[in-house]
């Protein structure tokens, strides 16, 4: 009998997995960029490669133009940021 459930239970696993594969390229050294995230210890901030999607690069000009850059930095680098914003509430600390 097929059980939809543990298909799904097996899939989140895998999807979690994944994830923290991602996430283990991100790093932070107080040292390096200012004690920026950065890709897998090397200098380029997460910000970085955020900047450069948003200013409408796609993942493989970017890897073109950085050699030591692989897909997952870039995935890893959203994943970060998706991560970041899922706050539960913004307060205001300065005006």
């Amino acid at each position: 009998m097929y059980n939809i459930y543990y298909d799904t239970v097996r899939l989140i696993k895998a999807k979690n997995s994944m994830e923290t594969d991602l996430l283990k390229r991100i790093t932070h050294n107080p040292d390096l960029c200012h004690g920026k995230p950065c890709i897998r210890g090397l200098r380029y901030p997460v910000e970085l490669i955020l900047e450069l999607l948003s200013a409408g690069m796609i993942i493989e000009e970017i890897l073109e133009d950085y050699d030591d850059l692989e897909r997952e930095d870039i995935l890893a680098a959203l994943l970060f940021a998706a991560r970041l914003s899922q706050v539960k509430s913004i307060h205001k600390i300065a005006s």
